[in-house]
């Protein structure tokens, strides 16, 4: 029973660190895969999207980055929804017909129905997908098309920073996680293509958009969707985004939750396609990078548990009684109050919490089609 025991715990603590530890190695064991651009190949042209709800105090420095962007590339096409904003979003973008295009909303429909209608509009060769929080630095736009001059090249996501992670330990443990998250998906790059792209920054070819039901991740669906197209989708190191992070530890647990129920949604949506097209290496990687990271808290659970088992097993059932009030009552006060270590390590748990309640949530049937801005982003 010993070995049982220690085999359950072995295993599932080896399947919880996996997408973390495990993972990144074997990326850097394999053989590289260099993006080659065409000289001889234009620029493509190239259209700016962004929905937008109730995003009034985020778009000035929206509208003056996007000024910017016009500037370097005056022939840039930028569109934006207003997904029927109860604040001064619409009236801003309305203001600027010089700047942008607003394709009008007559009730809420969500992001995804959102871009699939910026997108039928779109003109340029090349969607670039943002947010309406987030600022793109303008001297990124050059190096973004000219990835797509390599005609392997479907789909670029950009790299993310936040802006504000010394503002509490949500926040700090949001750039922390985010950090990996970059240098996962860099890893992935290197070796072919990269499972997904986040919504902050991403590009792909128009050609390539596909149909996404409203209540599905547009970016996680559109930039898992060039693959199956069989381009690549890569990590561009030099195109460059900033966002605030989230600062109540509220606010992101329900972001988690709703991101993860989406994306399992999605994964659902996209899985019987990735099974007759990824190759084996893709496969593993979306094993790897998505389902066992969706899948931890039940992992890490049941190696406790195991732990558990053993230590009753050989007779240490009050060592173990004890070890579990004093793992709760740690994170209980790294919940309460800012504790070194304690804190953090409390925010990670709760983020894990939340992304496996997200799973459950769509197991059961539910999806989440809107969405609204954190107020503890601003």
């Amino acid at each position: 029973m010993t070995a049982v025991y220690l085999i359950v715990a072995a295993l599932c603590f080896a399947l919880f660190l996996h997408p973390y530890i495990s993972f990144p190695l074997t990326l850097r064991l394999m053989r590289a895969r260099p993006v080659v651009q065409d000289p001889k190949l234009p620029r493509p042209s190239a259209s700016l999207l962004f929905s937008a709800y109730n995003e009034e105090r985020a778009l000035p420095a929206k509208l003056r980055n996007l000024e910017a962007i016009k500037a370097l590339h005056p022939d840039i096409q930028i569109i934006a929804y207003s997904d029927m904003s109860t604040d001064g979003t619409r009236d801003l973008l309305l203001s600027r017909p010089d700047l942008l295009t607003l394709v009008p909303s007559t009730e809420r429909t969500g992001k995804a129905t959102g871009m699939r209608r910026m997108v039928a509009q779109a003109t340029g060769d090349i969607c670039i997908f943002t947010d309406a929080n987030v600022i793109l630095a303008p001297e990124s736009v050059a190096p973004l098309l000219d990835y797509f001059r390599d005609p392997a090249i479907g789909g670029v996501s950009g790299t993310l920073r936040y802006i504000n992670e010394t503002d509490g330990v949500t926040a700090s443990v949001g750039g922390l996680y985010w950090r990996m998250e970059e240098t996962i998906k860099a890893l992935e790059s290197r070796c072919g293509s990269m499972m997904g792209a986040d919504g902050s920054i991403f590009a792909t070819r128009r050609a390539l958009y596909p149909e996404i039901p409203a209540h599905l991740l547009d970016d996680m669906t559109s930039s898992i969707w060039v693959i199956l197209e069989t381009f690549r989708l890569i990590s561009a190191p030099d195109v460059i985004a900033y966002e605030k992070n989230t600062t109540d530890p509220r606010d992101e647990f329900r972001r988690k939750r709703r991101i993860a129920c989406r994306a399992y949604n999605t994964h659902r949506h996209l899985w019987p396609h990735i099974v007759r097209s990824f190759p084996a290496i893709d496969i593993y990687k979306y094993v790897s990078h998505k389902l066992l990271r969706w899948f931890g808290a039940p992992f890490l659970l049941l190696g406790l548990l195991s732990v558990t088992g053993l230590l009753i097993h050989c007779g240490y059932g009050p060592a173990a009684a004890i070890l579990w009030i004093a793992g709760l009552i740690a994170l209980t006060i790294g919940r309460a109050a800012t504790v070194p270590l304690l804190s953090p390590i409390s925010e990670i748990l709760l983020s894990i919490g939340a992304t496996f309640l997200g799973i459950i949530d769509a197991l059961r049937g539910k999806t989440y089609q809107t969405w609204a801005p954190a107020k503890s982003r601003d």
